[in-house]
């Protein structure tokens, strides 16, 4: 019995595989996407505070860099425009300034930054396909800590939550069989609070800026189950 519903659920599995793998359209309705990404944070302390004394012309905070590998969902509504889901998690690490001299990390953090914009797609260039967007960016971190010996001799660290507007440019490159490069580029306009138990709080601009490259594959969903509906190429 075991034997026969392991067969059975590779079965399905195969099935489905499949059935993606044969849905390739240039036109389909639903896009998934797999990158690298590059985000620089471009981060600006905006205040620092010991308790009510503000060592913001001698004190901040630098948020690390990082490269991240990145998935997007995007829902074609027609030929035109869509939605995407962008999201990933990464880890970043914030360092002390002390007259802009870097004192060494004080706190690392968890993040989950999903993005979400209504985007115009450019049609009338052959496999070039340039698109723009807007929309708004979450950011929940997680996990945050401070490495056991550091600059602030803190044992704890909070980060509030981020939350703003973020625009995007890109372009996917049809291939063939629905499969796309993508190169795409996203701007955000965030701020976050970080709290720690010595009663320093920083107000951080986080602005991240993102950078992708990655391959698409572009399908009808209607594909999956059974059923299908006009490429968008045929909509007026």
């Amino acid at each position: 019995m075991k034997l026969s519903r392991i067969a059975l659920i590779a079965a399905m599995a195969l099935g489905t595989t499949a059935s993606i793998t044969n849905a390739g359209d240039e036109n389909g309705n639903f896009m998934v996407r797999l990158q690298g990404t590059y985000l620089a944070t471009q981060d600006k302390t905006t205040s620092t505070f010991l308790g009510a004394t503000d060592l913001t012309a001698t004190h901040g905070a630098r948020v690390s860099n990082e490269v991240l590998p990145t998935a997007t969902l995007t829902y074609f509504f027609n030929k035109n425009l869509a939605a995407e889901l962008f999201c990933c998690f990464g880890k970043v690490q914030t360092d002390l300034l002390v007259g802009g001299v870097n004192q060494g990390q004080v706190a690392d953090t968890w993040m989950f930054p999903p993005i979400v914009t209504l985007q115009y797609h450019m049609t009338g260039l052959g496999a070039f396909k340039p698109y723009v967007g807007a929309g708004v960016q979450y950011i929940h971190y997680f996990s945050s800590k401070t490495p056991t010996a550091n600059p602030l001799g803190v044992t704890a660290v909070d980060f509030s939550d981020s939350f703003g507007p973020a625009i995007q440019a890109g372009f996917d490159y049809h291939l063939g069989q629905g499969w796309y490069l993508n190169a795409d580029v996203k701007k955000s306009w965030l701020k976050t609070k970080v709290t720690f138990d010595n009663d320093v709080v920083v107000k951080q601009k986080v602005d991240p800026l993102t950078v992708s490259l990655g391959i698409g594959y572009r399908f009808n969903l209607e594909d999956l189950f059974g059923g299908r509906r006009a490429s968008y190429d045929t909509l007026k």
